[in-house]
């Protein structure tokens, strides 16, 4: 896929839309979100203005980890719909001039995948080898001390053959080899059965755990643990993650997509920058958006933002593409973690840096965790760490979409409780409310996919202190804008010396100055955020 002309592909200069199916709209009555119910809400997507939908796993499994544990890649869960209401969705989206991404989930698959009952079946069977088999040590034990991020060991022994198999994640979930060539093939050929079928690329589920050390080294023990951290935290994953050969493997993956035209991949990747970097690949052959999940994870501090984003923004290689995320489906929610008015500011963010940014189902109407009573818990995470607080359901409740019973997700009970406040926060009322996260949203969709120099302009920091972060955007030929973004309650004050700051405030996020000129020096509200398109005089 070559890049020609200061052509910029469709996931450079637009915007994902995450969608976590289960959540988004039942049109069954079965308490759970399908494919005809996303299709219903096609039309919602479309006028707020992303450009690709990407929805979390919708294959058969049988849930133990919803839908992360696949027993069938070619096919979608009942619990769904069809691979024809698959077509359809598809047929769908591109109609509106969207694309389509799947969740591809290569590092495992469920015990209930046929691959892993062939591999169970004996020690002699063909598929033995495309999963992590091993004898264990001397007295027994596991073969070695690495954890699985749901805790306990990540090794489970096998009465029939008498050896343990890997498995990061659940117990149910086992790791395929993939040092195997016949696994590498198989999982290929997964993507090129929906690559044909027409989706427009992939987001690849823990990219970094695909290849663990041939050796099986023990890892070690993590000086910084704390005892609110999750348990597989107690030791570095030096070994059991991101070793030198996966990136072999993801050029193979890169090289699938490019027999196709504008296919895309996005890495889920939870590393420092420096090694997520290395998952562009040699001549950016690797993952087109290695995740940068920065702002998931960075405390919410103007100063440290800037200088983190100045970070990642020097240590890109040349030609790769950046990317931001407010929030997914493994995180708490944005509006949950810096507060309402905060969100607002983040989303001033997220759609004004250089680079893709993703959004979050429900981010649009500052939707927020919910607190699930632990009878009601469905993950496992929170499951088997039930004392550490650590469920990701409270990120993962239904889409509030109006003020009816059960806010227009389902007829039914739901498959997680809604917000107690949905009632006042759902997108029929904000629609209606040109105050509105919501509007705030779409004003700032309309004006990135309006403007060359937000959408795939230079970034220039400005400024930063305590309280405040300003940045520049601009492209050569069009109109530059100046970001700044209060990331206090306090009143703030932006004044440059010796420069001559002159424009007209576009978006605010105390909308009544929308249309105001504007000159240095600026004062800010608490919690304000603007986007002031500079006037061509500006020495800025």
């Amino acid at each position: 896929m070559e890049q020609k002309d200061n052509k910029h592909f469709w996931w450079q200069d637009g915007i994902i839309y995450q969608i976590y199916p289960r959540s988004y709209q039942d049109s069954n009555g079965d308490g759970v979100g399908d494919l005809p119910g996303i299709i219903r809400r096609l039309d919602y997507l479309q006028e707020l203005g992303v450009s690709a939908v990407w929805l979390s796993p919708i294959y058969p499994s049988p849930m133990a980890d919803y839908g992360y544990d696949i027993s069938d890649y070619q096919d979608i869960d009942p619990l769904f719909g069809t691979l024809s209401d698959f077509d359809t969705l598809l047929h769908e989206v591109h109609s509106r001039g969207m694309k389509l991404i799947l969740d591809l989930v290569p590092n495992h698959t469920s015990d209930q995948h046929a691959w892993f009952q062939e591999s169970r079946s004996s020690r002699s069977n063909p598929k033995r080898d495309w999963y992590l088999w091993h004898d264990g040590r001397p007295d027994g034990s596991p073969p070695n001390n690495w954890l699985s991020v749901f805790g306990g060991s990540a090794w489970e022994w096998d009465e029939t053959t008498q050896q343990y198999y890997y498995h990061a994640f659940l117990k149910e979930q086992p790791d395929l080899n993939w040092r195997n060539p016949e696994v590498q093939e198989a999982m290929l050929n997964v993507m090129r059965f929906w690559l044909d079928k027409g989706v427009d690329g992939f987001r690849v589920d823990v990219m970094w755990h695909m290849i663990k050390d041939e050796q099986l080294r023990n890892n070690p023990t993590n000086p910084n643990y704390e005892p609110h951290m999750s348990t597989h935290e107690q030791l570095l994953p030096t070994y059991s993650t991101d070793q030198a050969e996966v990136h072999d493997i993801v050029q193979k993956m890169r090289a699938v997509l490019d027999e196709y035209d504008e296919r895309m991949m996005i890495g889920e990747i939870y590393l420092p920058i420096q090694q997520l970097m290395v998952y562009y690949g040699i001549d950016n052959k690797g993952a087109h958006l290695p995740f940068n999940f920065l702002l998931l994870s960075l405390p919410w501090e103007a100063q440290t933002i800037a200088r983190a984003i100045d970070e990642y923004e020097g240590a890109l290689p040349s030609g790769g593409w950046p990317n931001w995320v407010l929030g997914n489906h493994d995180q708490p929610r944005i509006t949950s973690r810096v507060g309402l008015q905060q969100a607002k500011i983040a989303a001033l963010l997220l759609l004004t840096l250089r680079g893709t940014p993703t959004i979050y189902y429900g981010e649009e109407i500052g939707m927020r965790d919910v607190p699930i009573p632990f009878g009601e818990v469905q993950d496992p995470q929170g499951l088997n760490m039930p004392d550490k607080n650590l469920s990701r359901d409270p990120a993962r409740t239904p889409m509030q979409w109006d003020d009816s019973e059960n806010a227009g997700f389902t007829d039914q009970k739901p498959w997680l409780r809604l917000a107690r406040s949905y009632r006042r926060f759902n997108v029929a009322t904000q629609q209606a409310d040109s105050h509105s996260m919501l509007a705030l949203y779409k004003r700032l969709i309309r004006l990135r996919q309006s403007e060359p120099s937000l959408m795939t302009g230079h970034y220039v920091p400005v400024y930063s202190d305590h309280q405040l972060f300003a940045y520049l955007r601009h492209q050569e030929g069009h109109d530059r804008f100046l970001i700044l973004l209060n990331m206090s309650p306090r009143p703030c004050y932006f004044n440059v010396p010796n420069v001559t700051i002159k424009g007209t405030v576009e978006i605010a996020t105390h909308q009544e100055i929308e249309g105001e000129k504007i000159q240095e020096p600026i004062s800010l509200y608490g919690d304000e955020g603007l986007i002031i398109r500079l006037d061509p005089d500006a020495t800025l």
